[in-house]
């Protein structure tokens, strides 16, 4: 099978386009007919080696956890797919070596569900990881919810734009940062935009006097610090950060996804009703991760990056 590959850190340059083993299919998993794979932000900080200290890579390495597809053949104990279903993936394990920048691959049970029925392909990619994320960050670690006022940096990125629309369905009100050309799309997604950059904090505290109820930092660092003074008296320390572990310090909670069929089962829900859409920037072919790569490092793309696998 086709995959895209690298045998060394680097950066966009040690992406190669070539020929892949055929993953081998565990009695706990299925083997998927890859239509699409998303591209996220970690995907190439760990071809880079800034993950090295977290995971043991086997190179060469398949990069790549989100996926969409259609199942195969299954593994002998598996009962919740069968071969034709259509499903969506987040495909973290333990170790880096075999991702989802291929035609096929094998994913334990656990990291998938159902498609929703009315999305695309590349929409269907775009859901897992940035969907995650936010879902969990505001359900189960932040437990968003009607009064609260929740403050979403780079809002209208693959994570906000989630997140604000999650945070609506729950009932929340959302201050969301952006660049003022993005401030018209976070306002059709429910969220009062304020630009960021000096000044951040007056500008939110002239939309919540006293202050906001959650946070969820994507910077870290001296971003992370600031935001958290904007924390209404009261509020604890409902503060998130998906970029500083160091938030644990401040009495915060430091997120990084978990696969969990449920709660992709959850944004499936959201998304059927309409309540939930994913946006995708770009679509890419496979042979084009390279490119795809140096996209998502500028850190300017609204919605996700998206690689076209097979039309099947």
């Amino acid at each position: 099978m086709k995959a895209i590959s690298y045998r060394r850190y680097g950066g966009p340059e040690v992406l190669e386009f070539r020929e892949a083993p055929e993953p081998k299919l565990g009695p706990e998993s299925v083997l998927i007919e890859v239509r699409a794979a998303a591209v996220n932000p970690v995907d190439w900080q760990i071809a880079a080696g800034h993950l090295d200290g977290r995971f043991d890579v086997h190179f060469p390495v398949i990069p790549g956890w989100d996926v969409a597809g259609v199942v195969s053949a299954v593994g002998p104990t598996v009962t919740e797919f069968a071969p034709g279903d259509e499903v969506v993936g987040y495909l973290r394990t333990d170790t880096i070596g075999r991702g989802t920048y291929a035609e096929r691959v094998a994913a334990p049970t656990r990291t998938i569900a159902r498609k929703p029925a009315n999305l695309g392909w590349e929409q269907a990619a775009a859901v897992p990881i940035a969907g995650l994320t936010a879902y969990q960050t505001l359900v189960h670690a932040l437990d968003v919810g009607p009064g609260d006022t929740v403050l979403v940096q780079a809002a209208a990125g693959g994570v906000g734009s989630f997140a604000v629309q999650i945070a609506v369905a729950l009932g929340a009100q959302v201050i969301g940062t952006a660049s003022e050309r993005n401030h018209d799309h976070l306002m059709r997604l429910g969220a009062r935009p304020v630009t960021y950059g000096p000044g951040l904090a007056d500008r939110v505290r002239a939309l919540a006097p006293e202050g906001v109820t959650a946070i969820l930092d994507m910077y870290g660092g001296g971003e992370l610090t600031s935001s958290v003074a904007l924390l209404a008296s009261g509020a604890g320390k409902r503060v998130v950060s998906l970029a500083d572990d160091g938030v644990r310090d401040l009495g915060g909670t430091f997120v990084f996804a978990r696969p969990s069929r449920d709660d992709l089962d959850q944004l499936t829900r959201l998304i059927e009703a309409e309540r939930l859409v994913p946006e995708v920037a770009t679509v890419l072919d496979l042979s084009d991760a390279a490119e795809a790569f140096r996209l998502s490092q500028t850190g300017h793309t609204r919605g996700k990056i998206v690689l076209r696998v097979s039309t099947g």
